[in-house]
Protein backbone atom coordinates (compact mmCIF):
# COMPACT_ATOMS: atom_id res chain seq x y z
CA UNK A 1 0.00 0.00 0.00
CA UNK A 2 2.62 2.77 1.17
CA UNK A 3 4.88 1.63 -2.40
CA UNK A 4 1.22 2.50 -4.33
CA UNK A 5 0.89 5.90 -2.56
CA UNK A 6 4.27 6.70 -3.07
CA UNK A 7 3.59 6.07 -6.74
CA UNK A 8 0.40 8.09 -7.01
CA UNK A 9 1.72 10.82 -5.45
CA UNK A 10 5.26 10.92 -8.06
CA UNK A 11 2.95 10.48 -10.56
CA UNK A 12 0.75 13.18 -9.69
CA UNK A 13 3.83 15.66 -9.03
CA UNK A 14 5.30 14.75 -12.85
CA UNK A 15 1.72 15.38 -13.95
CA UNK A 16 1.23 19.13 -11.66
CA UNK A 17 4.86 20.02 -12.72
CA UNK A 18 4.68 18.83 -16.33
CA UNK A 19 1.64 20.60 -17.29
CA UNK A 20 3.11 23.81 -16.16
CA UNK A 21 4.67 26.29 -18.47
CA UNK A 22 8.84 26.17 -18.30
CA UNK A 23 9.21 29.24 -16.43
CA UNK A 24 6.40 28.30 -13.70
CA UNK A 25 7.65 25.14 -13.53
CA UNK A 26 11.18 25.70 -12.95
CA UNK A 27 9.96 28.32 -10.18
CA UNK A 28 7.68 25.83 -8.50
CA UNK A 29 10.68 23.22 -8.41
CA UNK A 30 12.93 25.53 -6.70
CA UNK A 31 10.80 26.51 -3.84
CA UNK A 32 10.22 23.08 -3.80
CA UNK A 33 14.24 22.77 -3.37
CA UNK A 34 14.04 25.15 -0.70
CA UNK A 35 11.34 23.53 1.34
CA UNK A 36 13.21 20.19 1.32
CA UNK A 37 16.36 22.50 2.36
CA UNK A 38 14.40 23.23 5.49
CA UNK A 39 12.36 20.59 6.47
CA UNK A 40 14.67 17.83 6.41
CA UNK A 41 17.52 18.64 9.09
CA UNK A 42 19.70 15.16 9.15
CA UNK A 43 20.66 16.19 4.65
CA UNK A 44 21.40 19.61 5.53
CA UNK A 45 24.05 18.77 8.48
CA UNK A 46 25.56 16.08 5.77
CA UNK A 47 25.90 18.72 3.25
CA UNK A 48 27.44 21.58 5.85
CA UNK A 49 29.69 18.66 6.96
CA UNK A 50 31.06 17.67 3.44
CA UNK A 51 30.84 21.12 2.70
CA UNK A 52 33.44 22.14 5.41
CA UNK A 53 35.69 19.02 4.40
CA UNK A 54 35.89 19.91 0.82
CA UNK A 55 35.95 23.98 1.54
CA UNK A 56 37.61 24.54 4.95
CA UNK A 57 38.90 28.10 3.61
CA UNK A 58 35.34 29.37 2.83
CA UNK A 59 32.76 31.00 5.20
CA UNK A 60 30.53 29.16 6.79
CA UNK A 61 28.00 32.16 4.96
CA UNK A 62 29.33 31.47 1.45
CA UNK A 63 29.13 27.15 2.18
CA UNK A 64 25.71 27.58 3.49
CA UNK A 65 24.88 29.70 -0.22
CA UNK A 66 26.12 26.69 -1.89
CA UNK A 67 23.84 24.57 -0.33
CA UNK A 68 20.94 26.74 -0.78
CA UNK A 69 21.95 27.34 -4.37
CA UNK A 70 22.18 22.98 -4.55
CA UNK A 71 18.71 22.84 -3.17
CA UNK A 72 17.05 25.30 -6.11
CA UNK A 73 19.03 23.36 -8.61
CA UNK A 74 17.85 20.37 -7.19
CA UNK A 75 14.28 21.33 -6.99
CA UNK A 76 14.45 22.95 -10.86
CA UNK A 77 15.70 19.49 -12.21
CA UNK A 78 13.06 18.15 -10.93
CA UNK A 79 10.58 20.73 -12.90
CA UNK A 80 12.76 20.01 -16.17
CA UNK A 81 12.22 15.94 -15.31
CA UNK A 82 8.58 16.32 -15.02
CA UNK A 83 8.55 18.21 -18.31
CA UNK A 84 10.96 16.41 -20.53
CA UNK A 85 8.86 13.28 -21.68
CA UNK A 86 7.12 16.53 -23.82
CA UNK A 87 10.11 17.78 -25.89
CA UNK A 88 11.33 17.88 -29.04
CA UNK A 89 14.47 18.51 -29.95
CA UNK A 90 13.77 22.02 -31.06
CA UNK A 91 12.15 23.12 -28.26
CA UNK A 92 14.51 21.49 -26.19
CA UNK A 93 17.75 23.13 -27.77
CA UNK A 94 16.28 26.95 -27.10
CA UNK A 95 17.40 25.85 -23.22
CA UNK A 96 20.27 23.15 -23.74
CA UNK A 97 23.36 23.61 -26.50
CA UNK A 98 26.94 21.63 -27.02
CA UNK A 99 29.75 22.48 -26.47
CA UNK A 100 32.76 19.93 -27.13
CA UNK A 101 30.05 17.29 -29.16
CA UNK A 102 33.28 17.01 -31.49
CA UNK A 103 35.06 15.15 -28.56
CA UNK A 104 32.30 12.70 -28.23
CA UNK A 105 31.85 11.97 -31.88
CA UNK A 106 35.58 11.55 -32.03
CA UNK A 107 35.08 8.72 -29.45
CA UNK A 108 32.34 7.20 -30.83
CA UNK A 109 34.10 6.82 -34.07
CA UNK A 110 37.00 4.48 -32.69
CA UNK A 111 33.98 1.87 -32.58
CA UNK A 112 35.05 0.39 -29.19
CA UNK A 113 32.48 2.40 -27.13
CA UNK A 114 32.66 5.45 -25.18
CA UNK A 115 32.25 5.63 -21.52
CA UNK A 116 31.04 9.43 -20.16
CA UNK A 117 32.67 10.24 -16.66
CA UNK A 118 29.67 12.13 -14.94
CA UNK A 119 28.65 12.28 -11.66
CA UNK A 120 25.17 14.22 -9.74
CA UNK A 121 26.70 17.89 -11.34
CA UNK A 122 24.01 20.31 -12.53
CA UNK A 123 20.91 18.46 -14.62
CA UNK A 124 22.36 14.64 -14.95
CA UNK A 125 18.79 13.42 -15.71
CA UNK A 126 17.93 15.98 -18.75
CA UNK A 127 21.59 15.60 -19.50
CA UNK A 128 21.51 12.01 -21.20
CA UNK A 129 17.72 12.36 -22.11
CA UNK A 130 18.61 15.27 -24.33
CA UNK A 131 21.80 13.42 -25.95
CA UNK A 132 19.20 11.13 -26.99
CA UNK A 133 16.88 13.30 -27.95
CA UNK A 134 19.48 14.55 -30.36
CA UNK A 135 20.02 10.85 -31.93
CA UNK A 136 22.72 9.98 -29.47
CA UNK A 137 20.76 7.42 -27.20
CA UNK A 138 22.98 5.80 -24.47
CA UNK A 139 22.91 3.47 -21.28
CA UNK A 140 22.67 4.52 -18.19
CA UNK A 141 24.57 2.42 -15.14
CA UNK A 142 21.74 3.66 -12.32
CA UNK A 143 20.52 1.94 -8.57
CA UNK A 144 17.61 0.86 -8.96
CA UNK A 145 14.70 2.53 -6.86
CA UNK A 146 13.44 1.11 -3.92
CA UNK A 147 9.71 1.55 -5.45
CA UNK A 148 9.57 -0.59 -8.15
CA UNK A 149 6.76 1.15 -9.28
CA UNK A 150 8.26 4.66 -8.96
CA UNK A 151 11.09 2.74 -10.92
CA UNK A 152 9.72 2.08 -13.76
CA UNK A 153 7.94 5.28 -14.16
CA UNK A 154 11.81 6.86 -13.34
CA UNK A 155 12.62 4.37 -16.13
CA UNK A 156 9.92 5.25 -19.04
CA UNK A 157 11.04 8.89 -19.19
CA UNK A 158 14.95 8.09 -19.40
CA UNK A 159 14.36 5.76 -22.21
CA UNK A 160 11.61 7.15 -24.12
CA UNK A 161 14.13 8.25 -26.94
CA UNK A 162 16.06 4.85 -26.78
CA UNK A 163 18.15 5.49 -23.93
CA UNK A 164 18.96 1.89 -21.60
CA UNK A 165 19.52 1.58 -18.05
CA UNK A 166 22.20 -0.92 -16.63
CA UNK A 167 21.30 -1.50 -13.00
CA UNK A 168 24.57 -1.60 -10.55
CA UNK A 169 23.89 -4.95 -9.59
CA UNK A 170 24.54 -6.18 -13.14
CA UNK A 171 26.60 -3.64 -14.78
CA UNK A 172 29.77 -4.94 -15.45
CA UNK A 173 28.11 -7.57 -18.03
CA UNK A 174 26.51 -5.21 -18.96
CA UNK A 175 29.43 -2.73 -19.60
CA UNK A 176 31.37 -5.30 -21.59
CA UNK A 177 28.59 -6.16 -23.79
CA UNK A 178 28.22 -2.48 -24.70
CA UNK A 179 31.71 -1.41 -25.34
CA UNK A 180 31.84 -4.78 -27.36
CA UNK A 181 29.20 -3.03 -29.94
CA UNK A 182 30.47 0.35 -29.93
CA UNK A 183 27.76 1.66 -27.52
CA UNK A 184 27.93 5.07 -25.43
CA UNK A 185 27.65 4.36 -21.41
CA UNK A 186 27.30 6.93 -18.84
CA UNK A 187 28.97 6.14 -15.65
CA UNK A 188 28.03 8.13 -12.04
CA UNK A 189 31.13 8.04 -10.34
CA UNK A 190 31.16 10.42 -7.88
CA UNK A 191 29.17 7.72 -5.16
CA UNK A 192 30.58 6.53 -2.15
CA UNK A 193 31.57 2.42 -2.46
CA UNK A 194 32.97 0.02 -0.14
CA UNK A 195 36.05 -2.32 -0.87
CA UNK A 196 36.86 -4.49 -3.20
CA UNK A 197 34.78 -2.39 -5.70
CA UNK A 198 36.20 0.60 -4.23
CA UNK A 199 39.52 1.57 -3.79
CA UNK A 200 40.99 5.24 -1.96
CA UNK A 201 41.89 8.10 -4.12
CA UNK A 202 42.38 11.68 -3.57
CA UNK A 203 38.55 13.62 -3.68
CA UNK A 204 39.03 17.67 -2.68
CA UNK A 205 42.45 16.29 -0.54
CA UNK A 206 40.97 13.00 1.51
CA UNK A 207 40.68 10.08 0.64
CA UNK A 208 37.43 8.34 -0.63
CA UNK A 209 36.27 4.95 -1.60
CA UNK A 210 35.49 5.42 -5.50
CA UNK A 211 34.76 2.45 -7.50
CA UNK A 212 37.42 0.86 -9.96
CA UNK A 213 35.34 -0.77 -12.60
CA UNK A 214 35.41 1.84 -14.82
CA UNK A 215 39.20 2.32 -15.05
CA UNK A 216 39.80 -1.29 -15.52
CA UNK A 217 36.58 -2.14 -18.07
CA UNK A 218 38.35 1.03 -19.98
CA UNK A 219 42.12 -0.52 -20.12
CA UNK A 220 40.43 -4.28 -21.31
CA UNK A 221 38.03 -3.04 -24.09
CA UNK A 222 40.29 0.10 -25.29
CA UNK A 223 36.66 2.48 -25.09
CA UNK A 224 37.19 5.81 -25.18
CA UNK A 225 36.50 7.80 -21.40
CA UNK A 226 35.42 11.39 -21.87
CA UNK A 227 33.46 13.62 -18.98
CA UNK A 228 30.22 14.66 -19.95
CA UNK A 229 27.79 16.92 -18.19
CA UNK A 230 25.10 19.35 -18.44
CA UNK A 231 25.19 22.48 -15.85
CA UNK A 232 23.46 25.62 -16.02
CA UNK A 233 25.31 28.43 -17.27
CA UNK A 234 23.81 31.42 -15.31
CA UNK A 235 25.44 34.20 -17.93
CA UNK A 236 23.64 32.41 -21.00
CA UNK A 237 20.64 31.76 -19.21
CA UNK A 238 20.41 28.11 -20.41
CA UNK A 239 21.78 24.91 -19.62
CA UNK A 240 25.43 23.61 -21.25
CA UNK A 241 26.15 19.96 -22.16
CA UNK A 242 30.17 20.18 -21.89
CA UNK A 243 31.64 17.05 -23.22
CA UNK A 244 35.61 17.38 -22.30
CA UNK A 245 38.69 15.92 -24.74
CA UNK A 246 39.31 12.10 -24.08
CA UNK A 247 41.13 11.44 -21.11
CA UNK A 248 44.52 9.94 -21.46
CA UNK A 249 44.36 6.66 -19.12
CA UNK A 250 47.92 5.10 -17.97
CA UNK A 251 48.69 1.42 -18.87
CA UNK A 252 51.78 0.03 -17.84
CA UNK A 253 50.71 -3.66 -17.58
CA UNK A 254 50.41 -3.35 -13.43
CA UNK A 255 46.47 -3.68 -13.84
CA UNK A 256 46.03 -2.99 -10.21
CA UNK A 257 48.53 -0.15 -10.07
CA UNK A 258 46.92 1.20 -13.75
CA UNK A 259 43.50 0.64 -12.13
CA UNK A 260 44.26 3.03 -8.67
CA UNK A 261 46.41 5.59 -11.10
CA UNK A 262 43.21 5.69 -13.41
CA UNK A 263 40.50 6.05 -10.87
CA UNK A 264 42.63 9.15 -9.12
CA UNK A 265 42.58 10.59 -12.75
CA UNK A 266 38.83 9.96 -12.77
CA UNK A 267 38.17 11.21 -9.63
CA UNK A 268 40.61 14.39 -9.80
CA UNK A 269 38.96 15.48 -13.36
CA UNK A 270 35.55 15.44 -11.56
CA UNK A 271 36.58 17.51 -8.52
CA UNK A 272 37.85 19.82 -11.32
CA UNK A 273 34.06 20.29 -12.81
CA UNK A 274 32.47 20.30 -9.03
CA UNK A 275 35.08 23.44 -8.41
CA UNK A 276 33.87 24.86 -11.40
CA UNK A 277 30.29 24.60 -10.26
CA UNK A 278 30.33 24.00 -6.74
CA UNK A 279 26.21 24.65 -6.20
CA UNK A 280 25.56 22.09 -8.83
CA UNK A 281 26.77 18.86 -7.25
CA UNK A 282 25.23 17.11 -4.96
CA UNK A 283 26.66 17.76 -1.49
CA UNK A 284 24.62 15.45 0.37
CA UNK A 285 25.99 12.41 -0.09
CA UNK A 286 27.68 11.30 2.09
CA UNK A 287 30.78 10.83 0.17
CA UNK A 288 33.47 10.53 2.30
CA UNK A 289 31.49 7.44 4.39
CA UNK A 290 34.40 4.74 4.02
CA UNK A 291 37.25 5.11 5.69
CA UNK A 292 40.59 3.47 5.38
CA UNK A 293 41.33 0.85 7.51
CA UNK A 294 41.76 2.33 10.92
CA UNK A 295 40.83 5.88 10.42
CA UNK A 296 38.27 7.17 12.32
CA UNK A 297 34.44 8.96 10.72
CA UNK A 298 35.25 11.81 9.57
CA UNK A 299 31.34 12.69 11.02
Amino acid sequence: MRQKMEFVMVRLLVKLLGSLPRPAARWAGARIGLAVYAAVPRLRRVGRENLALAFPAKSPAERERILRGMYRGLGRQLAEFCRMSGYTLEQASRFVRYQGLEHYLDGRRRGKGVLVLTGHIGAWELSSFYHSLAGYPMSMVIRRLDNPLVDALVNAIRCQHGNRVLHKDDFARGLIGAMRTGETVGVLMDTNMTPPQGVFVDFFGRAACTAAGVARLALRTGAAVLPGFLVWEAAEGRYVLHFLPELQLVSTGDDDRDAIANTQLLTRTLEEIIRRYPEQWLWVHRRWKTRPPGEPPLS
